[in-house]
């Protein structure tokens, strides 16, 4: 048994200050203030010295850690995500695979995932490869622009389907239904979300029956479909704001570039924290920094084929967006842990972790007020 003494528990909706937690077999066995929770003897004791002690973080979007692809090595992308308090990650794969790399890229999670080194990996989100062939960086090399067909796709199903928790879409993809409707066949608790899209709200809400509740980082890959001159048409991110049942991803890097952060301000008031999940969408590029934006060191960049730049996910882990979704948007720590633990964990069915609750897997991190890890405990092992 183990117990952490000194620490500020943050539980899901307030704080517990001068709290213990006590952890037995790698789960939550109890919890509550020093003064009425008796640390059983015995314990080895973890002295939280009057830092946070909150859920461990789940990020159910990134492609790469330390700079390297999940799809390339995930035995070398997700340590680097443990060590910055990511106890739970979904490797997320690129739309440019083909047929092949794509269970190839699968085949090496599922090892992965059975290893030490992938032991926060707890599933995949396949960003694509049904998005809309307009969107995304290096979209010319995408290679499921054509007719969507059940014999290039069935066969990335067949070989994922018990580890595919998210599939990212375009609804407006000619046939997707199909695709939607075989995808639930093979797991019928998947999920869908809306993303590198123009979809029109009603495109997408045709799918909501479906699973369809994430917006893919939200106001990022998305059209605007303007139904007059001078007037502002509704598309992806109207109808993401507008449906309750859907949740916001967002990429909150420090300068406030991918969602400005009076767009995160306005979203946080439109969702609440309650439908908000933060993503670090991390990738691995060499691109150097376009002029006038040095000061930025949480964004990758890419070159486009017009030589101009383009804006490429992100270099972040998940404690530092949420040091800079507090930033931004006046946010507390425990609303941080909300919308980077307890929704996304929620929303793909990890149901087990995600808060500080009896019963639940001791995934814990200890942090300060901006969120720099001090320690991080997976199933009840401290790993830093």
């Amino acid at each position: 048994m183990k117990a952490i003494i000194n620490a500020t528990l943050v539980m899901k909706d307030h704080l517990i200050p001068d709290g213990v937690l006590i952890i037995e077999d790698g789960k939550i066995a109890d919890f509550g203030e020093m003064r009425t929770t008796p640390v059983p003897e015995g314990c080895d004791i973890i002295d939280a010295k009057g830092l946070y002690v909150g859920p461990g973080l789940v990020d159910i979007h990134s492609h790469a850690g330390g700079g390297v692809r999940f799809e390339q090595d995930p035995k070398k992308a997700a340590p680097s995500h443990l060590q910055h308090g990511t106890t739970s990650i979904l490797a997320t794969p690129g739309y440019r695979l083909t047929t092949p790399e794509y269970i190839a890229c699968i085949d090496r999670i599922r090892e992965a995932m059975q290893s030490p080194e992938g032991e926060n990996i707890a599933g995949i989100y396949m960003e694509g490869p049904y998005i809309n062939p307009n969107f995304g960086s290096l979209k010319h090399l995408n290679p499921w622009a054509g007719p969507i067909r059940a014999e290039d796709y069935q066969p990335v199903i067949d070989a994922g389907a018990d580890l595919i928790r998210v599939w990212v879409l375009g609804p407006e993809r000619e046939g997707i239904l199909d695709f939607v409707k075989d995808a639930r066949k093979a797991n019928p608790n998947v999920k869908f979300t809306v993303g590198h899209s123009e979809a029109s709200p009603q495109q997408i809400e045709a799918l909501m029956p479906y699973g369809l509740c994430i917006g893919t980082h939200h106001t990022n890959a998305t059209g605007d479909l303007p139904k007059y001159p001078e007037c502002r048409g509704v598309c992806v991110d109207e109808a993401v704001n507008n449906n309750r049942e859907i949740y916001a991803e967002l990429i909150s890097d420090s300068a406030g570039i991918h969602v400005d952060p009076y767009m995160q301000r306005l979203i946080r008031r439109i969702k609440g924290d309650d439908r908000i999940i933060l993503i670090s969408d991390q990738t691995s590029h060499a691109a150097m920094n376009p002029p006038g934006f040095d000061h930025v060191t949480d964004i990758n960049f890419t070159l486009m084929e017009n030589g101009g730049i383009d804006i490429s996910g992100s270099k972040l882990y998940l404690n530092g967006a949420c040091r800079n979704y507090m930033k931004h948007t006046g946010a507390s720590i425990v609303d941080a842990f909300r919308v980077g633990s307890y929704n996304p964990a929620k929303v793909v069915g990890l149901t087990d972790r995600g808060e500080i609750r009896k019963g639940l897997r001791a995934d814990l991190v200890i942090t300060d007020h901006q969120m720099n890890i001090q320690s991080v405990i997976l199933k009840g092992e401290v790993k830093l």
